[in-house]
């Protein structure tokens, strides 16, 4: 049975009717097909025809720890890094953040839908910090991404988990420099906050199996 939102987004977006097949995902590591019995606002039921495992979750859990953009580049943030697999992301206010602002419910919703669209077993969480400094010693192991850094992203294949810092399109200050946390590099190309995320997700990912 399905009810809330979820209900009337089958009903009212997907036009979800009786007879129709859809896929549903057990959280115990399954993706049901159902078929639907009835629809409406406010429940969706239906019987489970057929199952077969469903494990999308990567075995690293990779933290993405962003300083506050503005919206439309902090939320491609959100949506893209959830389809790619990131396990959180934590929201702060670096030294040269231009974004201002706490809007978890929006962050968490754009989250969620995400996850739904890539077929995801869980949500990553959203959480906010004060400034880079607080966002560091939150973490047991973070790698603050700078172009700068004579380490590459990719030779870093441990830990299995961490927590990468991208910082705002102005850059990283001399201060935030000197956090004495590792660093690592994606490379000599300058790219925007948003794209750094991606790849530098992608590639943690993919250095540890994932």
């Amino acid at each position: 049975m399905i009810e809330g939102a979820d209900a009337r987004h089958l009903a009212r977006s997907l036009r979800a009717r009786p007879g129709e097949e859809i896929e549903v995902i057990d959280p115990d590591g399954f993706m049901l097909t159902v078929q639907l019995d009835s629809v409406s606002t406010t429940r969706v039921e239906g019987v489970v025809v057929a199952e077969r495992p469903h494990q999308p979750e990567p075995a690293a859990r990779i933290t993405i720890a962003i300083a506050n953009l503005p919206a439309p580049a902090l939320e491609l943030v959100l949506s893209r890094c959830t389809e790619a697999g990131a396990y959180a992301f934590v929201i702060f206010q670096a030294d040269r953040s231009v974004g201002r602002g706490e809007k978890l419910e929006r962050w968490n919703t754009i989250c969620r839908e995400a996850a739904m669209l890539a077929a995801r077993l869980r949500v990553p969480e959203v959480l906010t910090a004060s400034s880079a400094d607080a966002a560091i010693g939150a973490e047991d192991f973070p790698v603050l991404l700078a172009r700068e850094s004579p380490q590459r992203l990719a030779d870093l294949t441990t830990p299995r988990d961490l927590a990468l810092f991208i910082g705002p399109e102005g850059g990283w200050t001399e201060r935030e420099l000197q956090l004495g946390m590792t660093t690592a590099s994606l490379g000599s190309r300058n790219l925007r906050a948003d794209t750094a995320a991606l790849v530098g997700l992608s590639i943690a990912l993919a250095s540890r199996g994932g």
